[in-house]
């Protein structure tokens, strides 16, 4: 009988598994390869990232936020309110000006600020970030909040930015952009 793999170990081979793949990873995936239970996963990951790693979770699975230390790369926070109806709207307004959608973040009034991760590059990731909202009846954080949300928005340059920024305006989802 082998030795058993030591927390440490395991969680170094999550990472490598993580940063060798081409797309994101299921903890469902994650937890067969490792050869544990998708708590141990999800609990593994949450002490990665408490350590520094650039872990994301995603509708899509687990990713390396190869991002999070690019310098270059220019980060906005805006402020948006809408009903679930303009959700994909909203999101495919970004994304189709090649600005990522990094996170969704609510002023809850007695938690105070919830943040979720979403790294959405694509009309793909907004898709799929639909699709598992509607297959787990899930209801986005902005439902806490009557719609009011912030964004993380990230891209090359601050034309990107500005362009996606003017068309959520005029769809009238955009409430303010923040100086941060």
């Amino acid at each position: 009988m082998g030795r058993r793999q030591s927390g440490e170990e395991r969680r170094n081979l999550l990472l490598q598994i993580i940063e060798d793949s081409n797309h994101p990873i299921t903890g469902t995936a994650l937890a067969k390869q490792a050869g544990v239970s998708r708590q141990v996963i999800v609990q593994d990951l949450s002490l990665l990232k408490a350590k520094g790693h650039p872990v994301v979770a995603t509708a899509r699975g687990y990713l390396l936020n190869e991002l999070e230390n690019d310098s270059s790369r220019k980060r906005r926070k805006i402020v948006c309110r809408h009903g679930y109806d303009q959700l994909k709207e909203e999101c495919d307004a970004i994304v189709d000006e090649g600005v990522t959608v990094l996170d969704v973040i609510v002023e809850h009034p007695v938690y105070g600020f919830i943040t979720g991760e979403l790294m959405l590059k694509s009309r793909r990731d907004v898709r799929v970030l639909i699709e598992r909202l509607e297959e787990t009846q899930a209801t986005p954080l902005s439902s806490l909040t009557d719609g009011v949300h912030i964004h993380t928005l990230e891209a090359d340059s601050d034309e990107a930015l500005e362009a996606a920024i003017e068309k959520l305006d005029h769809l009238g989802i955009l409430v303010s952009e923040l100086d941060v």
